[in-house]
């Protein structure tokens, strides 16, 4: 006779919470392994000529301004005593001494740009995060706003959302109504030049807050929410980059109804354009919805699209095809492409600017560097046009910002 084997018990609830207890236990240790000894991110060591790369000028330029200024750092000689060594703030301090031209003009504010994508796995965060780091390494002083409730970026800057942030330390804070600035939420970050309003689970809450708010409270706009909260902060930075969840959420819509510019990154891959094609139809059709509303209407300086995670393949060069036919200009002339190296450093809760010595001297990191820096200069060109605009609609058309073409 066949004997019968028992199914496996149904689980529980109870079950749910070990798992997540043991996930965030894992977590943490996964951390601790990665930031060891110190438990915490430390920026990279430039060297002279990484300072002159950045800043746009020969090294012989660099020598005599280095013996001709007293109020400069003189960086930190090496055990040979051949090369100088510079932290990151004082490689700041270099660009934008040299590239002063080149940032935010008196009277003008900052730029938002968010990062949206219907579809996890398109390297929204990892967009936001190097694009925030390499916009420092231009002299700009940037402020980072995690708005997805998974908190990736969050982690990225070496912080454990799920317990070292609650939900008074993010956005939330501004759904609930309990403050009416996103200034008590900024916190310093282990990459000078840039902050970080961090995120949490807690953020998933805003998504059934916002529409009863909007529902109960008369002359609430939902929409506008984050777009007031960033007011006060304006002037304070130069590029404001907000980390959207991977859904059009109302956290989403607030986002991009707060920024003058949207980035979208997208593989050339069918399931990411047909995603896409989904994200500006859904918004389109909010869009025309929210001026019913009374929403104001809403202009942007720049949307682009960034081909990213590219791989050399039949299929891809079919998409990639899809991508510039359908959306034309607003496709970047660059890619991103899929590397080994952009991969590890995801893993290690980093970007290619995270980098040390031997990445130097590896390929795939050049590539993958080479990419972003020409990604990052495209940006810094779009966010001085945008000032320029700034200053023109305030009656001031003195500023003309310079080198607006990058050559690709």
């Amino acid at each position: 006779m066949e004997s019968k084997v028992r199914p496996p018990e149904r689980l529980a609830f109870a079950d749910v919470t070990l798992q997540a207890e043991a996930s965030a236990k894992m977590m943490e240790r996964i951390r601790g392994a990665i930031l060891a000894p110190s438990a915490a991110k430390k920026s990279p060591i430039f060297k002279a000529d990484d300072v002159c790369a950045l800043s746009g000028v020969a090294k012989s330029t660099m020598t005599y301004r280095l013996g001709s200024r007293k109020d400069l750092p003189t960086g930190t000689l090496n055990e040979t005593g051949r090369r100088r060594n510079f932290t990151l703030g004082e490689t700041r301090q270099w660009v934008q001494d040299f590239r002063k031209e080149m940032l935010r003009p008196e009277g003008a504010e900052a730029i938002t740009i968010s990062i949206a994508n219907f579809k996890g796995g398109t390297t929204k965060t990892t967009t936001a995060m190097t694009l925030a780091q390499g916009l420092t390494l231009l002299g700009h002083k940037v402020l980072m706003v995690d708005a997805d409730p998974q908190a990736s970026a969050t982690t990225f800057f070496g912080i454990l959302p799920d317990v070292e942030i609650d939900d008074t330390n993010t956005i939330f804070a501004l759904v609930d109504g309990s403050q009416t600035s996103i200034r008590p939420m900024i916190r310093p970050t282990y990459w000078e030049g840039l902050d970080l309003v961090p995120a949490s689970a807690s953020l998933f809450g805003a998504e059934f807050l916002l529409p009863a708010m909007q529902n109960s409270k008369q002359g609430f706009e939902f929409w506008s929410v984050l777009d007031l909260g960033i007011n006060d902060v304006r002037t304070d930075y130069d590029v404001i980059i907000i980390d959207t969840p991977p859904a059009l959420s109302y956290i989403t819509i607030n986002a991009l109804m707060a920024s003058n510019g949207i980035i979208m990154p997208l593989p050339p891959q069918t399931l990411d354009y047909a995603s896409a094609n989904q994200f500006w139809g859904l918004f389109a059709e909010l869009s025309a919805t929210l001026m019913g509303a009374g929403a104001a209407a809403k202009k942007f300086d720049f949307i682009n699209i960034l081909l990213s995670r590219v791989e050399r393949s039949p299929s891809s060069d079919t998409v990639r095809a899809w991508i510039n036919n359908t959306y034309g200009d607003k496709v970047l002339p660059l890619e991103i492409p899929k590397t080994s190296t952009a991969g590890t450093k995801s893993a290690e809760f980093g970007t290619v600017y995270d980098f040390e010595d031997a990445d130097l001297k590896d390929r795939t990191y050049k590539r993958a560097r080479e990419a972003y820096d020409l990604f990052v200069n495209y940006v810094d060109a779009a966010i001085r046009t945008a000032w320029s605009r700034q200053l023109i609609d305030l009656g001031d058309e003195s500023f003309a910002p310079s080198n607006l073409a990058v050559a690709p």
